[in-house]
């Protein structure tokens, strides 16, 4: 394999690619990036079982070929190098990088190890603009799990019915839910699409009004951008109901300006970071929200001035899934309702309905 590329073009590509070589050492040829020079066009290619992403690179072949490289390695050194043009070629025993008057020599791996990727996905397909996929990626994605307990529940779930979509994740103390519209499908699906992958998806897409397709077949997804295509695994099993855990009736509802209420709630939170739940508590009575912290370092209490209806309460909570939740509403007036001390409670724009957190309170020696 011999080529010319521009190192820049190169750097933005491998960077992009290297996101999805494994980290974990199952088997070293899946902590590489797969280099295939053909025609005019120089392919990179990494998977780790999961996702998979190929992106493609202008480039002057002199000589096609393949080989895998180590993406890690790879990626840092091409970002070192990214002002100059690079000359690649191979000898079947290593890779020689060549820029201005320097050479490095890397080694490689045979591509014949390399997994097969799949992009021949294409059984069912949904459409949406580009900028409302984003916007659900980045309304969702940070309440999944993190941890391997239940596997599912590290993804979002799709919903499509007709022409409505509705993505939802949670991960047992937090539930986000978010609702639109699809331009077009191929019918009604269900599917949990790991978080990763859609904040990589995230990533890759330009923001734009345009429409992006995104296709599904036997297990597996697929999206496509210019000269990139995103493949991956989606989770099996049974996704939680939010119909069964989201309350339908509420005893307290609390009307409060969005960012006077983020102000209040960050600067109660810089005493409790670190802390065990990082808890804060609300004192709500009359037409006001006390916000408050009592922690080794400072006692916090503000005042909020609020539109309060129904019982008062008094409540708390993990102040980063609050501020989570209040950062990623949008209306200039939130709306807060709340039950029991110990019942989860929903915060959602006052006028678009179609988003909602649902947030779990802390259990204190005042309400266990």
């Amino acid at each position: 394999m011999k080529l010319v590329c521009e190192g820049l073009d190169l750097a933005d590509s491998v960077l992009k690619v290297v996101k999805a070589c494994s980290s974990k050492n199952i088997m070293p040829v899946l902590e590489c990036i797969k280099l295939s020079a053909r025609n005019d066009m120089l392919t990179l290619s990494a998977t780790d079982g999961e996702i998979a992403i190929i992106k493609n690179v202008k480039a002057e072949v002199m000589e096609e070929g393949e080989v895998c490289v180590q993406g890690r390695y790879f990626s840092e050194f091409v970002r070192k190098v990214e002002s100059f043009q690079i000359l690649l070629e191979t000898d079947g025993i290593s890779m020689n990088i060549m820029y201005a008057q320097n050479k490095t020599c890397m080694q490689i791996l045979s591509a014949d190890d390399f997994p097969v990727i799949n992009t021949d996905i294409n059984e069912s397909c949904f459409s949406l603009p580009t900028n409302n996929l984003k916007k659900y990626i980045n309304f969702t994605t940070f309440c999944c799990a993190t941890d391997e307990s239940r596997p599912i529940l590290k993804g979002c779930q799709f919903v499509i019915k007709g022409s409505e979509l509705s993505v939802t994740s949670l991960d047992g103390f937090r539930l986000a839910t978010i609702s639109g519209t699809v331009a077009s499908s191929t019918g009604n699906m269900e599917i949990v699409c790991p978080a990763r992958t859609l904040n990589e998806i995230d990533k890759m897409l330009p923001a734009s009004d345009d429409l992006i397709d995104v296709y599904v077949q036997h297990g597996m997804m697929l999206v496509a951008s210019e000269d990139t295509i995103l493949t991956s695994r989606l989770y099996s099993g049974d996704f939680i109901r939010k119909e069964n855990i989201i309350p339908r009736n509420f005893n307290t509802t609390v009307k409060v300006n969005r960012l006077n209420l983020k102000s209040s709630i960050e600067r109660a939170a810089v005493f409790v970071k670190g802390e065990k739940n990082s808890l804060i508590v609300f004192d709500i009575s009359g037409n006001q929200v006390m916000v408050s912290t009592n922690s080794e370092i400072a006692r916090v209490n503000e005042p909020l001035e609020a539109e309060v209806t129904g019982k008062d309460l008094r409540i708390a909570m993990n102040s980063r899934f609050i501020i989570d939740a209040v950062n990623n509403l949008e209306d200039e007036e939130i709306v807060m309702s709340f039950n029991r001390q110990i019942d989860p409670f929903i915060c959602q724009n006052r006028v678009d309905l179609r988003s909602l957190y649902l947030i779990l309170p802390v259990r204190t020696a005042n309400n266990a």
